[in-house]
């Protein structure tokens, strides 16, 4: 017998869309968050296949009432906490105060990384010496959370002054500190992914024992290249980490247009045959307890670990950019997983060793280190009073002898 299937009518294609717009309040459902403390951990040389479980769900370690629970919860003292909320209060103040720069045009652009503070210092902590990292734009916090990194070398780098260590080739934000482990950031998207892996693997074929950790954002993980990586990352059991932040917005695109919807970012590695975690971005503990087991597997030569940082873009997505005109007014107040550094401290208060006073007083310590530095490399200039780099250094650093007609130019231009 022959079933009839009935006319569905024309086909339709369909367009993703945020549960709010500006003017409606978000519902977010679509996170599917879990309880703090109830997802397993397991062993480090878990079947990659073994981790689906743990793509679709969320790995927390601090509740509500900032309490550390279940088996994510890492073993650190109060002197690992105290240096983690440093590092925290470190990059948000840097960050206020150079977007304040910029706006008095000290600067030709910013970018912030207001409420994902958690993921890049406490995954800092956990690296060790000779790892590198492969950073998209809103890693800045790998970099503060290293005290061997000068500051006042950063903001030079951000003014484009005369003690701009790229020599104003780079554009602002986009750090290179090869001797930090942090790789050359690149303005085209997703190309760190596969240099990441190519990096990993060239350690392994050395014998070392060094690990890569590439970094992309929720939208550009719909680039090609992104999916190139985690195929070369499977084969080759290249001992990487690719860190995914789903901050929910790719400027003014929402996380579901690069393939959020219905599904997670985590998901995509297991189907690539990568073990895979979905993890509270936000939770200063879990990124930590994370990030530690992905580079345990790494090392002990189990392969790759995908990790889905879920956090949410607190700010704009750069100095260039208006979030008003696409999203909610209240979805920073109103995201279910709060606060990065509020949940840190609640949980430093709940153990005994904290207390608004002494926060307040870090807070206070930290602002001044980061406005003597900002006033130290302010003095070697900035774009505002014209202490920018010589058009001589186009020519520098490119040959190591200089072709014919670069000297003429250089020549013609009186430099």
């Amino acid at each position: 017998m022959t079933r009839t299937i009935p006319a569905s009518g024309p086909l339709r294609l369909h367009v993703p869309e945020p549960s709010g717009r500006p003017g409606q309040e978000t519902d977010f459902g679509y996170l599917h968050l879990s309880p703090a403390g109830a997802k397993r951990r397991p062993p480090v040389n878990e079947v990659p296949a073994k981790t689906i479980d743990l793509a679709f769900a969320l790995i927390r370690v601090l509740d509500d009432e900032g309490h550390a629970l279940g088996p994510w919860a890492p073993d650190v003292d109060a002197a690992f906490l105290k240096r983690g909320m440093r590092a925290m209060l470190k990059t948000r103040a840097f960050d206020a105060r150079m977007l304040i720069a910029q706006r008095q045009k000290k600067m030709s652009f910013y970018m912030q990384c207001l409420g994902e503070e958690a993921i890049a210092t406490a995954h800092a902590l956990a690296l060790n010496e000779g790892d590198m990292c492969f950073p998209t734009y809103r890693q800045q916090g790998l970099l503060l959370a290293n005290d061997k990194v000068p500051m006042v070398e950063m903001m030079c780098q951000l003014f484009s002054n005369q003690r701009d260590p790229l020599k104003g080739r780079q554009l602002p934000v986009m750090y290179s500190y090869k001797k930090h482990g942090f790789f050359s950031i690149s303005g085209n998207l997703a190309t760190q992914m596969i240099q990441a892996v190519g990096w990993g693997m060239a350690s392994a074929i050395k014998g070392d024992s060094k690990v890569a950790s590439g970094w992309i954002g929720d939208g550009a993980t719909a680039e090609a290249d992104f999916h190139t990586a985690l195929t070369f990352a499977h084969v080759y059991r290249a001992p990487v980490i690719i860190n995914v932040v789903n901050n929910q917005w790719a400027i003014s695109t929402f996380q579901a247009i690069a393939g959020g919807e219905g599904t997670t970012f985590a998901a995509r590695g297991v189907g690539s045959g990568i073990a895979s975690l979905r993890v509270d971005g936000n939770d200063f503990l879990a990124v930590y307890a994370a990030s530690k087991w992905a580079l345990e597997r790494a090392r002990s030569n189990f392969g790759p670990t995908l990790i889905e940082w879920v956090t949410y873009r607190a700010g704009a997505h750069s100095t260039s950019d208006d979030p008003s005109k696409y999203r909610p007014a209240t979805d920073v107040q109103r995201f279910p997983l709060g606060d990065p550094i509020a949940r840190l401290k609640q949980h430093m208060i709940v153990l005994g060793f904290w207390s608004e006073r002494e926060h307040e007083a870090l807070q206070k310590e930290v602002e001044a280190e980061v406005a003597a530095a900002q006033k130290e490399a302010e003095s070697f200039g900035t774009l505002a009073d014209g202490h920018v780099q010589s058009p001589a250094a186009m020519f520098e650093d490119v040959y190591k002898d200089m072709p014919a007609h670069l000297k003429r130019q250089r020549q013609e231009l009186g430099v």
